[in-house]
């Protein structure tokens, strides 16, 4: 077995082998190198372990260094889910401890692992996290009748409010909504490019659906597909969503339409234990898991703590969250490249 920096050519047999694992996710797709290295300009270090010309294991990498929020390796960042694949434990040993070689020779201060499932690799671990997946029925009917008694008078609020879903294929209402959401949490946006290259890179596996009210954009959301699952990524309302519970009607017509593609599986993501996210997605009747964020200590000397619930960060929130939206667009896409 040898271990491999991937390469053009390989990238056939990287695809392959993510499509043929059962525990592959949509984030170890090489779609994502692209989408590191031309928008944010974060150096990519993907790795495979190969016997022959056979693809055995994979393990996606990017390196983010920044001064406010810190230099690591993870895998992957802007993803909720990485780590390696491997048909073994062998392999996946191998490429994980490349991967610490790797990090000792950027000279950073944490390697971070995303994983869905513990690796029992004994490393540290962030109990922050968890996720929400769901498997759906084949009916539309019977999802809907799935959904808890009052998240589903939510939705129909929005049903009598007269919203309406459509598929969009520019980014632009998107960017619009989901930039005044962020902003209105104390989030830096990302920038305009990301999502239009997440757009072309991924294709049809990348859907916006936007939610509008009389002809006007009040919610709307990036979704991926990948395999028998959707994952709603990128979401958000305007000021209006709320009263409108456009929210509420945006997901269910999300679920709805996956339904109809014969879509099984819906993730609704990652969440924070306590936030309102976390609250939201419960009130759909999903079930927490935790994720299984595994910390290589490299030159620091405890896990890191970048996230919105650290206290030194709550001022910024606060002060964020009052911004002018043209300021807050021109400047988070700055600072949201080191948030990954």
């Amino acid at each position: 077995m040898q271990i491999r920096s991937l390469s053009q050519e390989a990238y056939e047999r990287w695809e392959k082998f993510v499509a043929t694992h059962p525990e592959a996710t949509f984030f170890h797709t090489v779609g994502w190198k692209r989408v590191l290295e031309e928008v944010f300009g974060h150096p990519t270090y993907y790795l495979y372990a190969a016997q022959g010309e056979e693809v055995v294991g994979v393990l996606p990498l990017g390196h983010i260094s920044s001064r406010l929020f810190g230099n690591a390796l993870i895998s992957i960042p802007f993803c909720v889910y990485g780590g390696a694949l491997a048909i073994n434990l062998e392999v996946r040993s191998g490429l994980e401890r490349a991967a610490i070689d790797l990090a000792r020779r950027l000279q950073v201060e944490w390697l971070e692992l995303r994983h869905l499932k513990p690796s029992g690799s004994g490393r540290p671990t962030k109990d922050l996290y968890v996720t929400f997946r769901k498997a759906l029925a084949s009916d539309v009917e019977a999802n809907f009748k799935a959904i808890p008694r009052k998240q589903r008078a939510m939705v129909r609020k929005g049903m009598e409010a007269g919203l309406v879903s459509v598929i969009d294929t520019a980014v632009d209402r998107f960017y619009e909504v989901y930039a005044e959401s962020v902003r209105n949490l104390g989030t830096p946006v990302f920038p305009k490019k990301y999502f239009k290259v997440l757009k072309d890179v991924f294709g049809e596996q990348c859907e916006i659906l936007v939610v509008e009210h009389r002809g006007r954009p009040v919610a709307a959301c990036m979704s991926f597909y990948f395999r028998d699952q959707v994952l709603p990524y990128y979401g958000g309302g305007t000021r209006m969503a709320r009263e409108l519970h456009a929210n509420d009607f945006l997901y269910w017509e999300i679920m709805r339409r996956a339904t109809i593609k014969g879509v099984k599986v819906f993730d609704y993501g990652r969440s924070k234990r306590g936030t309102g996210s976390f609250r939201f997605k419960t009130h759909w009747g999903f079930t927490p898991e935790p994720l299984y964020y595994e910390y290589e200590l490299i030159q620091a000397n405890k896990i890191p703590e970048v996230n919105p619930l650290n206290p030194k960060y709550r001022l910024f929130i606060e002060i964020w969250r009052h911004l002018p939206l043209p300021v807050s667009k021109l400047i988070g896409p700055w600072l949201a490249r080191s948030l990954g």
